[in-house]
């Protein structure tokens, strides 16, 4: 972390200029305000006509996992992630997404996409097929990756899904609000600072997140055979939490005892890549004591806390595109953050796509909030308050009568997320001023309505769906995935979306082809090399 006295000197500097940042931003006329970039990773399993997680191969259909630029797999051939390019509007986006969903919902056969986070039926570790992407050693890597987290971590949490939202503003704005707060650095430092700035903010408040977006209360008994937990019975096949809002990010989900022990600080990019780089160099004794090969494959990169960046898990992450071969710590440190992705977000299986436009424009606001409040440094302790708020709100946030600590005081998350929307009504009548409509008021409104009534939550919609359907998360999860299926093949795709479909698959392919037929250094060399670079 940073020395105390620079802390100190930059809260002083930040509290300053941050008593004054709505102020600046009320001064953005229509002309100057170019809005929000945008994209979504959104990930799925492929499961069969029963909701068991499909064992076949990645279709060939849907071309190169390894090459395509919006279809690929994340940790198992049987997850998907689909992926937007950039939008500046949330419909174009959606839209976009959408086609994808309408294309990989045409090639899947008799398999269904799975609508939910938390996964179909399982039968343990070895159900899971780990993602394969070819024999080029890129292609290696990122397979042996996957290995090395079945060996650390086990295959089950990494068989659960969700969706990532990423977030940038044009540099037009970073130039004019630059100006604005006088600041002299690059432009390319003061964009990292930036949103930093709005990073430690999002910490401060994602749990407001995991409330309104949790949808994942319920999971099938398979997910949890033979492991402790203190889930209820909801049914034969089904355990909940009796007052969660999502079991994927809780201590089921996304969670291991090696990784807590990191101390990775999100206060400034120095800082961020420092930790991050000493976590992948600092030998880990029990990955140490299983090696790098077993039986002369390799099963993990390295015996690091973390094999690579990715492997930390974390609510959000400060990203910069990487080009072949190149690090995500080296992109950073090369030429700034890029953009901030947005990981908490359980999937909506309300929707066809898993996601919805209400969300994502309460996603711009909230976070362009984040930007333009006070925020200084965050220190140890103040850290752990915030990681405590997250995981309770994860566990309980269904509770009423649950406190979270804010500014140093207990109060009920109700009215403390009350309080949120009341501060972030002002800005959504600004951005509705300069676009010439009513967005984000209306994505306010939507999202105050479930502090209204807590039955409108995801969560809470969710258990009463499934209660109401006399089905346990499996069966309920099934027909939801087949509702959406029959819904996207109704709607088709229009001669020239499918025919460019058609052109990314063949070329995904061609390109995979063209990488394996060039390569010619041995996988333990390239390994070596990717380490030491």
């Amino acid at each position: 972390h940073l020395s105390i006295r620079r802390q100190r000197q930059m809260c002083i500097r930040d509290r300053f200029m941050g008593e004054s940042r709505h102020q600046l931003f009320q001064q953005f006329t229509a002309n100057q305000w170019a809005g929000f970039r945008k994209g979504v990773e959104k990930e799925g399993l492929r499961v069969d006509r029963n909701g068991f997680i499909a064992q076949t191969p990645h279709p060939r259909s849907l071309g190169s996992t390894l090459t395509h630029p919006r279809i690929t797999t994340d940790y198992s051939e049987a997850l998907l992630e689909l992926i937007t390019p950039v939008f500046d509007t949330t419909r174009g986006m959606l839209d976009s997404l959408r086609d994808t969903h309408r294309f990989v919902q045409c090639n899947l056969g008799d398999e269904v996409f799975w609508a939910a986070s938390m996964p179909c039926e399982l039968d343990g570790d070895a159900s899971i097929p780990i993602a394969e992407y070819g024999t080029a050693n890129i292609g290696r890597l990122k397979h042996v990756y996957r290995q090395g987290l079945a060996v650390r971590y086990g295959r089950m949490m990494q068989s659960i899904a969700g969706a990532h939202y990423n977030l940038s503003l044009p540099d037009s704005f970073w130039r004019l609000w630059q100006d604005a707060l006088g600041n002299q650095q690059s432009l390319q430092d003061f964009k990292s600072d930036q949103y930093f700035w709005l990073i430690r903010n999002f910490r401060r408040r994602s749990w407001m997140l995991m409330l309104l977006f949790g949808a994942s209360p319920a999971l099938d008994a398979s997910f949890v055979a033979g492991v402790r937990h203190d889930l209820s019975r909801f049914g034969d096949d089904t355990w909940y939490g009796r007052e969660a809002t999502s079991l994927r990010m809780g201590d089921l989900g996304y969670h291991n005892n090696a990784q807590a022990s990191l101390n990775i600080c999100f206060n400034e990019l120095k800082t961020y890549t420092d930790t991050l780089f000493r976590a992948i160099h600092t030998p880990w004794p029990a990955y140490e004591k299983m090696g790098t090969r077993r039986d002369g494959e390799f099963i993990q990169i390295n015996t690091s806390v973390l094999q690579i960046e990715n492997e930390y898990y974390s609510a959000v992450r400060p990203k910069r595109t990487t080009e072949r071969g190149e690090k995500p710590i080296q992109a950073l440190e090369s030429r700034g953050v890029e953009y901030i992705e947005v990981r908490c977000l359980d999937l909506d299986p309300f929707s066809p796509v898993g996601v919805n436009e209400s969300q994502i424009d309460f996603l711009d606001l909230f976070l362009l909030d984040c930007l333009l409040s006070d925020s200084p440094r965050i220190d140890d302790d103040e850290c752990d308050r915030l990681d405590d708020n997250y995981q309770d709100v994860v566990a309980r946030g269904r509770n009423p009568d649950l406190t979270i600590c804010r500014s140093g005081e207990r109060g009920r998350v109700g009215d403390a997320a009350i309080a949120l929307m009341d501060r972030l009504a002002p800005l959504a009548e600004q951005l509705d001023s300069l676009n010439g409509d009513s967005t984000y008021r209306r994505a306010l409104d939507d999202q105050r309505a479930k502090l209204d009534d807590p039955r409108e939550l995801p969560s809470a919609k969710v258990l009463e769906a499934m209660e109401a359907s006399g089905m346990g998360h499996r069966e309920w999860g099934l027909e939801m995935s087949r509702q959406h299926q029959q819904t996207l093949r109704g709607e088709g795709l229009s001669p020239d979306v499918m025919a460019a479909f058609d052109k990314m698959t063949a070329d995904s392919l061609s390109e995979q082809d063209e990488m394996e037929q060039a390569e010619n250094q041995p996988f333990g060399e390239f390994l070596e090399q990717y380490l030491q670079s």
